[in-house]
């Protein structure tokens, strides 16, 4: 093999070896937001890039948002992209990619971090809308738990009157009836017994006071005076 033919070989393997590197494609980067993918409005957040070399370039993307671009050039593995004022169109999808400076092609991307901007605003009236909303289910379950106690109590009070046969119905009139009858003859009774206490002393007592009458008048003339025969004697 002549030297030409070698010189041909490895400037053939070189170049391949070349084209091999470009076409490796570099790792992709991280994202992350601080202090949090989730800030209100009019505040700042940071988005930080970064990528596993250094002295890289490094490239903020929006997501269906051709013309959004942030660039930096970092001598180290991270850039931080600053947000200062947040408005409600910065709200969206975000990522980011680098190209080191023995590279001109950019990296993969990393992955998408989604950004959102709440406003205190619409959080007052989401949480007025849920309270409200709660309220009015509390008082509709209120009026049907209320509804069906009163029909459940309705029910049972029904079915214990056709539960009753008709014996027991026959047997709670006769019961009735007989009570009443009792009830009749012990007043009667009671009555009688007040005549007859009421009639016997007047009469017990208009005996006695005739029969102490005679008795006095006996003793009367039994017992005269003394002197009253003398006095008799004495005329004749």
């Amino acid at each position: 093999m002549t030297p030409e033919v070698l010189s041909l070989l490895c400037l053939g393997l070189c170049l391949g070896y070349e084209d091999e590197k470009k076409n490796e494609k570099l790792p992709k980067p991280s994202l992350h937001a601080w202090p949090s993918s989730v800030v209100e409005a009019q505040s700042n957040v940071t988005l930080k890039c970064q990528a596993p070399f250094q002295n890289v370039t490094l490239m903020l993307y929006k997501v269906n948002d051709s013309g959004y671009k942030q660039e930096q050039i970092s001598t180290e593995n991270e850039a931080e992209f600053l947000f200062t004022d947040l408005k409600l169109k910065d709200a969206g999808s975000y990522f980011c990619a680098y190209k080191t400076t023995a590279s001109h092609e950019w990296s993969e991307s990393s992955e998408h971090l989604q950004l959102v901007i709440t406003d205190k605003h619409d959080e007052l009236e989401a949480f007025s809308m849920k309270t409200d909303t709660r309220t009015i289910f509390v008082a509709i379950f209120s009026c049907i738990s209320i509804l069906l106690l009163f029909l459940s109590v309705f029910i049972i009070y029904r079915c214990s009157q056709h539960g009753s046969s008709p014996e027991e119905s026959t047997k709670r009139i006769s019961h009735s009836k007989r009570s009443e009858q009792e009830a009749a003859e012990a007043d009667l009774s009671r009555m009688e017994r007040v005549s007859v206490s009421t009639a016997d002393p007047q009469e017990v007592t208009y005996t006695e006071l005739n029969i102490n009458a005679l008795s006095e008048a006996a003793s009367d003339t039994t017992h005269e005076p003394p002197g009253s025969h003398e006095y008799a004697a004495v005329k004749v």
